[in-house]
């Protein structure tokens, strides 16, 4: 342990560590605004300088080691007239229009600059001329509001393996884009959104789809479904000030209703459905001797990854849709036949906690008809709430509507990292072993947030071993060692975003501080496998209406009904694409 002074307070912390998290550690603030623990360390911004009595310097406490010893003074005129004009230096290049901008009252550069008493217009010279890209169906990047804080370079190389932006040219003219100035669109970007979540400012958000969907709800000729996705539930009520970790799920239920919509389902139910064909289809590469090992493939940002980086382990991902693609067929093709509604009339809206879900709607038609029509965030929604001056905490809770209303537990863990393997494996074990008398309902070796858990299970006399990866850097070592023929795994779930989908690139979005106290990841888990352990029906086959379904329009799961409304095909994509 190192000893030092903090604002003349005594600080013991383990050696290694930054004056950030000495700190921190005895509850004292200093504003960041470049630094994300373990992923960006530069120093880059200069918002976190403090003072070393006998440095003449002041340091980046971000990075900056504690020493035995050290007197250190957070708060003196000199550090606060830094930090006020660093601020200032970096509002001078900036747009300011933060009335109208997406991040207003959610901007960490918005809040610095009112808590250190910034005057915008202290500084002004030449504007730059700024990127503004577009180009993809997920994401817009406005360098207007770019503070080059390198966050986003951080978070999509290191924890995500990608690295499809960085810092071209240098100087004045130094500013965030893809190489060589390419569109996004052009890159192997997967859309996973984590760059906006990490994003201090406006300069990154996804492409909104509020407008299409108010557009069609009030249109007299569509009949507009909505279904939201599990970890919806356990984000939400953080945008509007609930403690993270709330459950939200009947309040959600009651604000769509509110927003007009004619009636509203749970993509919970569509996992089970998920389950039934997921499951079924790896017993039968089992059994069969099928292409081993199989992955998932209800994560769009990691099938945009393997279609670009692995395309020769194409026949290695479940042939499944995504829950949110079956939803939408299950709605247009089921749903529209027990109403006598045609699939055009039908508008199916999603709400999910995953931007790259927005391009995914693309990506697979049944009879000539979109699965899904429109995809908005949990963010998305918020805003649509606030407008409509819906106040989430203050509705009664109220249920889903039939038939895609009643879910089982395991549709419900699909938002967490292992919980698609561990509902899987639910119905699989009984598949493989229907005459068992215990077939286990927790798989708690799958569970939790390592980047990459492995385990084996006898089922049936059979031992079959899995593995759980999230974050798409963790990916690329066991997709290598599938292709060297080194891989002794039967199936494996990818999930793009680190803590799955509780975490996605759709998500509300956190302040740093909130991040580093609050084990953010942890605590939305928690919301859906307590959902899953107080409920009676935990595995997808036991789900009434699914079973009824699937009885009186689908037939056997992976039967020639479910091929047509619940599979696809996935083809392989260039890395890059020449514009």
């Amino acid at each position: 342990m190192i000893g030092l002074k903090i604002n003349n307070i005594p600080v013991y912390v383990k050696e290694g560590s930054t004056l950030l998290e000495a700190a921190r550690s005895i509850g004292i603030k200093i504003p960041t605004l470049c630094h994300l623990k373990g992923i960006s360390e530069l120093g880059a911004c200069r918002v976190c300088v403090v003072e070393v009595k006998g440095m003449n310097t002041l340091v980046a406490a971000c990075e900056y080691p504690v020493r035995e010893g050290m007197e250190v003074f957070t708060n003196t005129p000199r550090v606060l007239n830094s930090r006020k004009t660093t601020i200032e230096l970096i509002l001078s290049d900036h747009r300011k229009d933060c009335l109208s901008c997406e991040r207003n009252t959610n901007c960490e550069l918005q809040r610095l600059s009112h808590k250190y008493d910034c005057d915008s217009h202290r500084f002004e010279g030449t504007p730059r001329e700024f990127v503004y890209d577009d180009s993809t169906d997920y994401l817009i990047r406005d360098n207007s509001k770019c503070i080059l804080c390198r966050r986003c370079i951080a978070v999509c190389r290191r924890q995500q393996g990608v690295g499809v932006i960085g810092a071209n040219e240098r100087g004045f003219a130094t500013h965030v884009a893809c190489p060589f100035d390419m569109k996004l669109v052009n890159t192997p970007c997967v859309g996973c959104g984590q760059c906006i979540n990490v994003c201090p400012t406006g300069a990154l958000q996804e492409k909104e789809e509020i407008t299409r969907v108010q557009e069609a709800l009030a249109n007299p000729h569509k009949y507009v479904v909505v279904g939201y996705a599990p970890s919806v539930r356990a984000a939400l009520a953080e945008a509007f000030d609930m403690p993270v970790g709330t459950n939200c799920q009947g309040k959600i239920n009651t604000a769509l209703r509110y927003l007009g919509f004619n009636k509203v389902f749970d993509v919970n139910a569509s996992a089970d459905f998920t389950i039934m064909e997921e499951a079924h289809e790896l017993v039968e590469r089992i059994t069969r001797g099928g292409k081993l090992p199989m992955f998932t493939s209800c994560c769009p940002g990691w099938i945009n990854y393997i279609r670009k980086n692995h395309p020769e382990l194409l026949d290695n991902l479940s042939s499944c849709k995504s829950p949110q693609q079956m939803f939408g067929a299950l709605v247009k093709h089921i749903f529209g036949k027990i109403e006598g509604i045609a699939p055009e009339d039908l508008f199916v809206v999603t709400v999910m906690p995953c931007t790259a879900k927005k391009g995914e709607k693309h990506r697979t038609f049944t009879d000539k008809y979109a699965d899904v029509d429109a995809v908005i965030t949990t963010r998305e929604l918020s805003s649509m709430c606030k407008e409509n001056g819906i106040l989430l905490n203050e509705l009664p809770d109220s249920e889903p509507d039939n038939p895609f209303g009643e879910y089982s537990g395991a549709g419900m863990i699909f938002g967490a990292t292992g919980g698609v393997m561990e509902a899987a494996l639910r119905t699989a074990a009984s598949i493989l072993d229907p005459d068992a008398r215990f077939v286990p309902l927790e798989f708690a070796e799958v569970r939790g947030l390592a980047g990459v858990k492995s385990a084996s299970y006898n089922i049936g006399g059979r031992t079959v071993n899995v593995a759980v990866v999230n974050g798409l850097n963790n990916v690329d070592e066991i997709c290598s060692a599938v292709k060297r023929g080194e891989s002794d795994y039967q199936f494996i779930e990818v999930m793009t975003c680190p803590g799955g989908c509780v975490m996605g690139g759709g998500q509300p979005i956190r302040a740093t501080i909130v991040k580093h106290k609050t084990e953010i990841a942890a605590a939305r888990a928690g919301v859906l496998y307590a959902a899953d352990k107080s409920m009676y029906m935990r595995r997808s086959h036991d789900n009434h209406s699914l079973v009824k379904l699937y009885a009186d329009y689908i037939g056997e799961p992976c039967g020639e009904e479910a091929h047509r409304l619940l599979h696809t095909r996935y083809q392989a994509l260039p890395k890059y694409i020449k514009e």
